[in-house]
């Protein structure tokens, strides 16, 4: 089973989602508080079981409504994912990828990892 760590940051806290194999599969943005970091956390488990993926690596891809997870290619060429909530934000990342693939199971992994994940704090 999953679980998020937060962790107080010298600009405020951040939250990351291990896989139950305890592989870091998405991070979050900086956040003021940890009330905030905690709605943040409660955002990701609402909105990730349903997002639909918007795969922007694609030629003419179908435009998705939030949440969604975003797949789209990177600078370095590498594919990575952002996870948006129903106002648009973002809620979370994720690493990058040199295969598509790596990219999709992340994403099936926090959609089954995150509903249930336990929240520790480091």
């Amino acid at each position: 089973m999953g679980k998020f760590v937060m962790k107080k940051t010298n600009s405020g806290f951040r939250f990351n989602l291990k896989a139950g194999n305890g592989e870091t599969i998405a991070v979050s943005e900086t956040y003021a508080s940890a009330a905030a970091c905690k709605n943040g956390i409660a955002s990701v488990q609402k909105n990730a079981p349903a997002a639909a993926v918007e795969d922007q690596t694609v030629a003419e891809y179908a435009k998705q409504k939030h949440p969604k997870f975003e797949v789209y290619v990177d600078k370095a060429g590498e594919y990575r994912f952002r996870l948006k909530a129903t106002n648009g934000q973002i809620i979370a990342t994720g690493e990058s990828y040199k295969a598509k693939a790596g990219v999709m199971n992340a994403i099936e992994s926090i959609r089954k990892n995150a509903p249930e994940a336990k929240t520790v704090e480091e």
